[in-house]
């Protein structure tokens, strides 16, 4: 029987946070970034391993002893780019043969830590079935420009049928690990190392919430939203 494993690339150092810390530890209402991002997936009962893949030179979770029967497993496994962490991590986790080519596997970026449980378990219902994969993501609502070297607009480009990708994206753990292996260059995500084998992964509904914190207005909005949250 298929099964479902998150993995969670946490190697960046999130400089445009202009922040000490690596961004998927700065605090959020109380805690750091990648403690809620992680929550999500401890808290969904298919989901059968969280893998977290870290910098090699990440301190955080030194200390840190987990029981050999933890859902959450770790990896120093981080590269020069998000697709070489992803992949080194497809090939860690698998060591020991734990992993079958068809298990699903999610991968979710460490700062991005409004999932809701109602996402996720839509995605998965989604997804669980089809033949390729896919990803959440968000049809774009805004009216986007083209910008010139001294950011002047060139032109309009038509928003019609365009999306902002979002994670979990999710694709087959064979498939996913070939993707990478061959795609020519870096993938800015793994969707798109699956559309280079020819295939159309499926777009699932994401939402506003599950923004990825990359700027501190990014996370000044996200500590607003979960304080009115636990508010109301």
């Amino acid at each position: 029987m298929q099964k479902f494993h998150a993995l969670i690339p946490a190697a960046g150092t999130g400089n445009r946070m202009a922040n000490v810390l690596p961004k998927q530890y700065v605090p959020l209402a109380g805690k750091p970034i990648i403690s809620h991002t992680i929550q999500v997936f401890f808290n969904n009962s298919r989901i059968s391993s969280i893998h977290l893949a870290l910098n090699p030179d990440d301190e955080f979770w030194r200390s840190l002893t987990l029981e050999p029967t933890s859902k959450l497993k770790l990896h120093y496994t981080g590269g020069n780019s998000r697709a070489e962490t992803v992949l080194n991590t497809l090939q860690a986790m698998n060591v020991n043969g734990d992993v079958a080519d068809d298990d699903w596997i999610l991968v979710h970026d460490a700062a991005r830590p409004g999932l809701t449980h109602q996402l996720l378990d839509n995605l998965l219902n989604t997804l669980e079935n089809d033949e390729v994969g896919g990803l959440l993501a968000m049809p774009l609502a805004d009216t986007l420009k083209q910008a010139d070297q001294a950011q002047r607009t060139e032109k309009t480009v038509p928003r019609a049928n365009l999306w902002q990708a979002q994670t979990p994206q999710m694709f087959r753990y064979g498939l996913l690990k070939k993707a990478l292996e061959n795609f020519k260059g870096a993938a800015t995500d793994e969707a798109e190392a699956i559309e280079a084998l020819g295939l159309q992964p499926k777009l699932v509904q994401g939402d506003l919430r599950n923004l990825k914190i990359t700027y501190p207005q990014d996370l000044a909005l996200l500590e607003a939203l979960f304080k009115s949250e636990k508010n109301n």
